[in-house]
């Protein structure tokens, strides 16, 4: 099969074109947000080939993976046809009237179309009328156990925490840095430790390509995942897949991805502190939960499962 699909989320798509299809991602000029082509932090197959706007009429195509509202307009004016839709929601919805509960999703409208939700919780959570909908959960490409442990310090990953504020958990981070020293890693993290009044040497900001993060992360004794509001978020599995003990907010999806014995979930500050203060007092029980995080990330979030997911759904809409 031939799948369109733009590359928005770098490391959701690192997974999926792991799949034995040919995978056609716009590519412009510019590499703007239509047309960002190939990962270049990512390591993804040849399978993966970049197809600029104005040749696309001319690409077989059997199923789109839509991912933005927007997309299916540029399908109709790049393609001039509308191939099997497929849309894949990654987020929860968020915020505005009439409130989560009420929030129609952007799909609902779209005749045709196949959702699928990447949680069971986002699924709960948006309001898709009579659109046929789906669930295919995560897939991680497997870092390793890696987990040393080594540095008594807390791993946080989170992309704009200053611009995204309450909803990553930003403002819980002060708390945190009094249990063990974060090292935060994303892009835009950049002066938090000021912004928030952490001293600097108990809140670090880190930048780094997707291959050296995961070696970073797993030197810290701990991963905090803080955030309130959020599909799943693909660094907490990432972690667990690491071998790292996890502490983390019981909101949204994390409950079913975070079992007993893999960390500790919480809504309590004090727990959550408390386990974290554990964690880095005791680098044994932390290897002990760590292994049993990687064992429940491999066995719910592993890469086998999530393309076999994929490829029943992929056939089935384009047949």
């Amino acid at each position: 099969m031939r799948i369109l699909l733009w590359h928005v989320h770098g490391s959701w798509t690192t997974a999926f074109v792991q799949g034995p299809h040919t995978y056609v991602v716009p590519v412009t000029p510019d590499r703007g947000p239509d047309g960002l082509g190939r990962a270049r932090t990512w390591d993804w197959p040849d399978s993966v080939v970049e197809v600029p706007p104005e040749r696309l009429r001319d690409e077989d195509i059997d199923v789109v993976v839509l991912q933005r509202p927007h997309e299916l307009a540029l399908v109709d004016r790049w393609l001039g046809r509308r191939p099997p839709l497929v849309y894949l929601e990654h987020n929860a919805p968020h915020g505005s009237s009439p409130g989560v509960p009420d929030t129609r999703h952007p799909a609902a409208d779209i005749p045709g179309v196949t959702l699928v939700h990447v949680t069971h919780f986002n699924r709960l959570m948006w309001d898709a009328g009579p659109t046929p909908s789906t669930v295919i959960e995560h897939g991680i490409v497997d870092p390793g156990p890696l987990w040393t442990g080594e540095l008594e310090r807390a791993a946080v990953a989170v992309n704009e925490p200053l611009r995204r504020g309450r909803t990553t958990g930003t403002d819980l981070l002060p708390h945190f840095a009094e249990a063990a020293p974060l090292d935060v890693f994303g892009m835009g993290t950049e002066g938090l430790a000021g912004h928030l009044g952490i001293p600097a040497d108990r809140c670090r900001s880190h930048e780094l390509t997707q291959a050296e993060l995961h070696s970073a992360m797993a030197r810290r004794r701990v991963y905090v995942h803080p955030v309130r509001w959020t599909s799943l978020g693909l660094s907490l599995l990432e972690a667990m897949h690491l071998g790292m003990p996890v502490v983390a907010l019981a909101t949204t999806e994390v409950t079913e991805a975070v079992p007993p014995g893999a960390g500790v979930v919480s809504n309590r500050i004090d727990e959550l502190t408390r386990a974290v203060r554990d964690f880095v007092a005791d680098p044994l029980h932390a290897r002990m939960v760590g292994e049993g995080a990687r064992a429940a990330a491999l066995a719910r979030y592993g890469l086998s499962r999530f393309l076999d997911d994929w490829e029943r759904l992929l056939k089935e809409v384009a047949r």
